[in-house]
């Protein structure tokens, strides 16, 4: 028991010191350092999100062979945390996210560029990082996610099965071997049933999530380190992109563009029965009793979310790539179509723009949209100027071709001149996080920002 008692304690000084040492590197990294170590002898490193656990074995261990692969340890465990890798809250295969958290991870790191954390895995790690950055852009989990399921032919739901793998089983266990640094099980949890969800191969929901004061204290520090490191890069001119585009990546809204079409569209009262407050009972009983007099009349009206006066603006400047474009007005579309949005007499306006209105196709009916998509053509690739949709949009609704226009969304890069003055209508611009920081957009519109795997069908 002496021995166990004497062991943790040198544990704990290896790890005050490697603390030590990145809080010297990395101040903004102060208040994701600190949080509490917590013992427990079970064979490696890992985080649940309030405690970072450790096997004081594993620790000295480690130490002893490399006082720098510790430190670096130490760091890749605290950024899952900071990243929110552990909160993700979605069904995923385990293997893919895993893979795809430790390559985010160990990314960063490598391009922090630190002694304290320098091994000789780093230039084998930078060979795969490249590869994948030139499809991903910046390494986030989430796009790595995406793009090893795309990929992989193994057991991820959405895998290319019948396909030739562009990754296969042994590339993603050398992989797993290079980038490993810490243990996940604590991330995961058994099903309803009690069984063990964790096998590699199966899907699962992600660990029941800690309480959300944990999730919200995370939150704040993501928050305070991704202040703290811009507010240095003014100072000193220069930043970790990595660190910097994961940050911006977590902290960043994430939307339901589903949830939020279907509020941001028009309300509009339908001339239908509603069953919600119509009873049936009383009706046909008295029609039962007194003839044609029935005791209740039914309620003709019901309000309900469909488009009528719409406009859906899209950039086709150069920047804007064409595939994305036709991306977003067909999963728009495909939403406004699962939810009968479509209104009798719908009147949604497509315009194409860039520093000037390309086309205005009006779509009256699913057969009008039908139309257009077959043959939708992408016109302009010149400069990006927002104003001339929104002059002629109030040309339109002068000229009486809107009878009450209730919102206009913009599918753009940002990358433009906007209005100075608030129109009308509701007014959001759409974008794709494609890694890239997003430009601001006046104070009143809203700002969506989307993953590409929102838009994607």
């Amino acid at each position: 028991m002496a021995d166990e008692k004497r062991i943790t304690e040198l544990a704990n000084e290896v790890l005050d010191s490697a603390r030590n040492r990145l809080l010297v590197n990395l101040r903004y990294l102060d208040t994701a350092l600190t949080f509490p170590g917590r013992a427990v002898y079970d064979g490696t490193v890992s985080s649940d999100g309030s405690n970072f656990l450790y096997d004081p074995v594993f620790v000295l261990k480690t130490y002893t062979q490399s006082k720098e692969q510790l430190t670096r340890t130490y760091l890749h465990t605290v950024l899952h945390c900071v990243f929110h890798h552990p909160f993700t809250g979605r069904t995923i295969d385990r293997k893919l996210w895993d893979l795809s958290c430790d390559i985010a991870a160990e990314s960063v790191i490598n391009e922090l560029g630190l002694t304290c954390t320098g091994t000789d895995k780093s230039s084998r790690q930078e060979y795969i990082t490249r590869q994948l950055r030139r499809k991903t852009g910046f390494l986030t989990a989430e796009k790595i996610y995406s793009c090893l399921r795309s990929a992989y032919a193994g057991p991820a739901p959405g895998g290319n099965r019948g396909k030739q793998p562009e990754i296969s089983d042994e590339t993603i266990a050398e992989w797993q071997s290079l980038f490993l640094a810490d243990d996940h099980s604590v991330w995961y949890r058994e099903d309803a049933a009690g069984n063990d969800v964790s096998h590699e191969s199966k899907t699962y929901s992600v660990m029941e999530l800690p309480d959300d004061e944990v999730i919200s204290d995370w939150k704040e520090i993501a928050e305070h380190v991704q202040m703290e490191i811009e507010l240095y890069a003014r100072v000193r001119g220069r930043e970790s992109s990595s660190m910097i585009q994961n940050l911006r990546s977590v902290n960043r809204e994430k939307y339901d563009y589903s949830e939020f079409l279907k509020r941001f569209a028009a309300s509009h009262e339908d001339m239908k029965v509603s069953d919600d407050e119509f009873d049936y009972i009383y009706y046909t009983y008295g029609l039962s009793m007194y003839g044609r007099m029935p005791l209740i009349e039914p309620l003709e009206y019901r309000d309900s979310s469909k488009i009528h006066d719409f406009v859906i603006a899209v950039d086709t400047s150069g920047s804007v790539a064409g595939d994305k474009v036709q991306t977003f007005i067909l999963k728009t579309y495909n939403i406004l179509k699962e939810r009968d949005s479509f209104a009798s007499g719908v009147n949604i306006h497509i315009i194409q723009c860039d520093s000037e209105i390309q086309s205005d196709t009006v779509i009256t009916s699913t057969e009008d949209m039908d139309r257009y998509l077959s043959e939708m053509e992408i016109r302009g690739l010149g400069g990006t100027d927002f104003r001339p949709v929104f002059r002629y949009v109030d040309d339109l609704i002068s000229q009486g071709h809107f009878s009450d226009l209730r919102g206009l969304i913009y599918f753009t890069d940002g990358l433009g001149i906007y209005p100075d003055k608030m129109p009308e209508y509701r007014t959001a611009f759409i974008f794709v996080d494609d890694g890239y920081s997003i430009p601001e957009v006046p104070a009143w519109a809203m700002k969506i920002v989307l993953r590409t795997e929102d838009i994607q069908e």
